[in-house]
């Protein structure tokens, strides 16, 4: 059988919160890519995107794991290890000493990465142990299917550790995508395991140059990381006309109600908004979060229930309608003090898309899509700035036109998907191309990391 597949290694799929990925795997199979997609959880969600049923490649969720953070080691194995050892077996006969040498990684690093606290001075970072027994799931599956040439891993915390695990288990190189906190959140991957996993990837792709750049600094062979941008369809997320409305404008925000979006500080510009006498409706759209609660308890605290709302999240072919129906689209992400950031919030892109008017802040790959005063605006991220940014858009007929066409025509140039995924197209086929040697030659690399 040729194996001419790619197998990609999800933590959860699908996920509202990550379209951009089943956007990604549906544009590689229309530019001709076969797959094979692996879900490390099975967290099917109510609420799913149109796209996911366009997908045809097969999607096999790995058996449920139990949670590691209340119990100790050799209890989760207890527990656990029955799930998976079937799998290990198959794998340690068909490649003995791959399975030996991975299962020392594996414990090496639970060693190398042990907690020094008192009372718990030998107690071994349980993460990796888990992390090769999923691994293990994967490796027999892709052997089994005979097919596969290539792994890829989205995220290059967990899921490309079990990638790497995985690779090393099976003989299959692997790659993966970095997207944002997974790089800069240190105890993500601590120690130099990010580096050990960066010199294992056959390539490695990120969404903005920025993350490249800081990629590029940690990776012994810089030129091996890509800046791959996440795109979209500019043809499905286009303007149409809008009508002439008698209720007030729509100031719209889309994110996971987390506090990286920084709408606290959308909410605070409200209240100057509505102080000033400016009219509006602002309609924030997502996903439940750790800052939820507080959020409503900021809305109601200021007076706002009556111009802000939060809106659960909804599918794409819904979201758009909303965009459809925006003036001016606001994004006032911040970097958290762990690290924790958007890299490329593709929100912004499709409201741009749609020839909305946009207001965020510069950081991250977001100077990459607007050019302050040009695509959009971009603040500091205070209330006082994104008010007064707001308060323009909405005011000024001529400024809100210019930046609406300007950022479609942005879009279009830069983020259309078939533009970008293309790319990753490319570095897929190099891969399977390179594959065509016997498997086990494929990760010789590993013998170096």
């Amino acid at each position: 059988m040729k194996r001419s597949k790619v197998a990609y290694v999800m933590n959860g799929f699908p996920r509202l919160s990550e379209t951009f990925i089943a956007n990604e795997i549906h544009q590689l199979e229309r530019l001709g890519l076969e797959m094979r997609l692996y879900s490390v959880k099975d967290e099917r969600e109510p609420v799913v995107h149109p796209v996911v049923g366009a997908i045809r490649a097969p999607l096999t969720y790995l058996p449920e794991a139990t949670s590691l953070s209340a119990t100790t080691l050799r209890q989760w194995l207890r527990d656990n290890l029955g799930t998976f050892w079937a799998a290990h077996a198959e794998v340690a006969r068909r490649r003995p000493l791959a399975w030996l040498a991975t299962l020392g990684a594996a414990f090496g690093l639970a060693w190398k990465h042990r907690s020094r606290e008192a009372g718990a001075p030998f107690a071994l970072k349980k993460v990796f142990i888990k992390e090769f027994l999923q691994a293990g799931w994967i490796a027999q599956a892709v052997l089994r299917a005979g097919d596969v040439s290539h792994l890829h891993g989205h995220f290059c915390h967990g899921v490309a550790t079990i990638t790497w695990f995985a690779s090393r288990l099976s003989g299959l190189p692997f790659s993966f995508t970095a997207h944002a906190k997974d790089i800069y959140q240190t105890e993500l991957n601590p120690g130099r395991l990010l580096e050990r996993k960066l010199g294992a990837a056959r390539f490695v792709a990120t969404c903005t140059c920025a993350n490249a750049e800081v990629l590029r600094a940690r990776h012994p062979r810089p030129d091996d990381v890509h800046a791959i941008y996440h795109g979209l369809d500019t043809d499905w997320f286009s303007p149409r006309v809008r009508l002439a409305r008698e209720e007030a404008p729509l100031l719209l925000a889309v994110g996971r109600l987390v506090e990286k979006k920084g709408f606290d500080r959308l909410v605070d510009a409200c209240a100057l908004l509505r102080r000033r006498g400016v009219s509006f409706r602002c309609v924030i759209v997502g996903e439940e979060g750790s800052a939820g609660p507080a959020l409503r308890a900021q809305i109601a605290g200021l007076g706002l229930a009556e111009c802000v709302q939060l809106h659960a999240a909804v599918p794409q072919d819904r979201l758009r309608e909303v965009y459809r129906g925006a003036s001016v689209f606001a994004l006032p992400c911040r970097v958290m003090e762990d690290g924790d950031r958007d890299g490329f919030p593709n929100v912004l892109a499709e409201a741009m898309a749609m020839g909305v008017p946009v207001v965020s802040t510069p950081i991250s790959g977001i100077p990459e899509m607007i050019d302050d005063g040009v695509h959009g605006m971009l603040v500091d991220g205070s209330p006082e700035s994104l008010a007064a940014a707001i308060e323009l858009l909405l005011t000024e007929p001529q400024l809100h036109a210019r930046l609406a066409g300007a950022a479609r025509e942005r879009i279009c140039e830069r983020f259309d998907s078939r533009q970008t995924t293309a790319a990753l197209r490319d570095l897929f086929l190099r891969q399977l191309r390179a594959s065509e040697q016997p498997p086990a030659a494929a990760s010789s690399r590993e013998a170096t990391t």
